[in-house]
This record gives structure tokens, sequence and C-alpha cells, in this order.
């Protein structure tokens, strides 16, 4: 048998059929089949904010949500030769960076967005009512660790997720200095036909203390999550090299959940290579 539940449904199914931590387990009234403290634990994910520019030329994405003939234009063009605004997500530049030079690899990455948002919460996005663009730093290797707990023994019940976001000061640091990176690029040679002004979190914001509570109030999820079933030979490791369940015959997780560490970039295509290397270890095996 192979989960493939995802972060949140992989260890939701596996504590709902008795594996996961014993006492957590017990307080919603279930059977333990083995107790595996892992299952749940190790949640992460990549974690970012934004500044966002109104922009001097009417060419960003928030165009199409403040004038209904720019979006009958952009629906015309995508219907017909699928190009335009409607065929891409508006991410066209990137950047891997390092927060502090004596790391080995980059830690953040910047996107440069053709959009900016008012406000995101989780019934959506409110785009800003005038042009305008973003650039977001991305923390892509945060100390921050989570869980997955069983609300109630009803499959149906969503579970309890806790990231723990922001758990140390590398966690903050790494994002004040992207966001002054950020800053960094809106001031180039080549933006200046286009930046009228910053309007979030505001040119004011500028010294630690207000940055952090500016990334409190406005940091989001990357929606990267992994963990909650990690790879290992760990005492509190779910599943080992070949992703089969520690201890129980002919059971495997096959997901991002099984990530040790969150790779430094989008987890989609790992993803892909998680489900591949599975079947791949299936057919291996019979």
């Amino acid at each position: 048998m192979i989960v493939s539940g995802g972060v949140y449904g992989s260890p939701q199914l596996l504590m709902l059929s008795g594996l996961g931590p014993g006492a957590h387990l017990q307080q919603h009234g279930i059977a333990v089949i083995k107790d595996m403290p892992g299952v749940g634990a190790h949640l992460h994910d990549h974690f970012n904010t934004f500044v966002g520019y109104r922009c001097a030329q009417p060419v960003t994405m928030n165009d199409l949500a403040i004038s209904l003939p720019r979006r009958v234009m952009a629906a015309a063009r995508y219907a017909l030769g699928r190009t335009g605004p409607m065929a891409s997500m508006g991410l066209f530049v990137g950047a891997l960076i390092r927060s502090d030079k004596r790391l080995e690899r980059p830690d953040l990455q910047i996107n440069m967005f053709a959009w900016a948002v008012k406000d995101r919460d989780r019934n959506g996005v409110v785009p800003q009512p005038f042009s305008a663009f973003g650039l977001s730093p991305v923390h892509l290797r945060p100390d921050g660790r989570g869980t997955v707990r069983l609300k109630s023994p009803d499959p149906l019940a969503a579970p309890e997720i806790r990231f723990n976001f922001l758990k140390s000061e590398y966690d903050f640091e790494a994002l004040i200095h992207g966001m002054r990176v950020c800053r960094e690029i809106a001031k180039q040679p080549a933006l200046k036909p286009f930046v009228l002004e910053e309007i979030m979190p505001g040119p004011e914001v500028t010294g630690e203390a207000a940055l952090k509570a500016d990334i409190r109030a406005r940091g989001v999820s990357n929606l990267h999550p992994v963990g909650t079933c990690r790879m290992g030979r760990e005492a509190d490791a779910v599943v080992d090299p070949q992703l089969r369940v520690h201890g129980i015959a002919a059971l495997r997780v096959a997901d991002a959940s099984i990530m040790p560490t969150i790779v430094a970039g989008n987890t989609n295509a790992p993803s892909i290579m998680i489900g591949e290397k599975c079947a791949d270890l299936v057919r291996a095996a019979t």
C-alpha cells in the first residue's frame, strides 16, 4: 500500500490508523498500533514576505483587476491563442542569494511579481486598486519546525497544523536582509521609469524592530510544506530510504512529507521525483 496524502493528509491518515505519537493517539481514543513520535513532526516550509511598489505605467497584472476592457482583452487573447497575461502567473524574474556571505549556499530566493496585493488571507487575495508590482524575499532554509496533529478521530475533520514560523533570530535576519535587497533592486536605473513609490511596508519601515513587526504581520507560508513523515534511520524517522514505513510491512509513503529537510527551491519537481522513485522501488520489489 502507498500513502500519498501530502504533508498534511499522510500523517493524518497514519495517525488515524494507529501509527503516530502514542499519547496523542490515546487522547483521541485511537488504538496504538505503533508508537511513532515522528509522524506529524518536523513540519517546515519556505516563508516569504514582499515589498510592494506603485507602478508609473499600466503594465502590471493589477491593471486587469481595475479595468474591465483589459480583462476582456486578456480573456480573448487567452481563448484564441493561449497568450497574454492570463497565460502567465506574472513571475518573470528571480534570483538566489545568501543572507550572509559566510554561507556556502543561497538561503534566499528573490521573486519579482508583475502584480502586488493589498491583503491576503485564507479566503484569497485582494489586489491593489492601481498598477503595482512586488519584490518578494523567500527564506529557503528556515529553522522553525512545527507539527500536524489530530483534532478528532473523525477522518473528515481537518487536522491541526502548527508551523512555528520565525522560530529563531536567523529566520528573521534572513528575511530582513532579503527585504533590504529588494529595496536596493527597486532603486536601480532600469526600474526608475516604473517606480512611483513604495506602498508596502512603506519607506518609513526601516529599523530592525519595525521590519520584524512587519514580517510577523504580513509574512506567509510559501505553500511548500515538507517533513511530517520524514525519511531516515533516526529514532523518530517515519520511512526508510526505500520509503517503507518503519516496522510496518508493505506500507510506503510517497510525497513531500518524506523530505528530511526542505530543498532550497520549489518543491514541485522533487515531489514528482519522489513519486517516480517510489514507482521504481515497487516495481523492483515485485
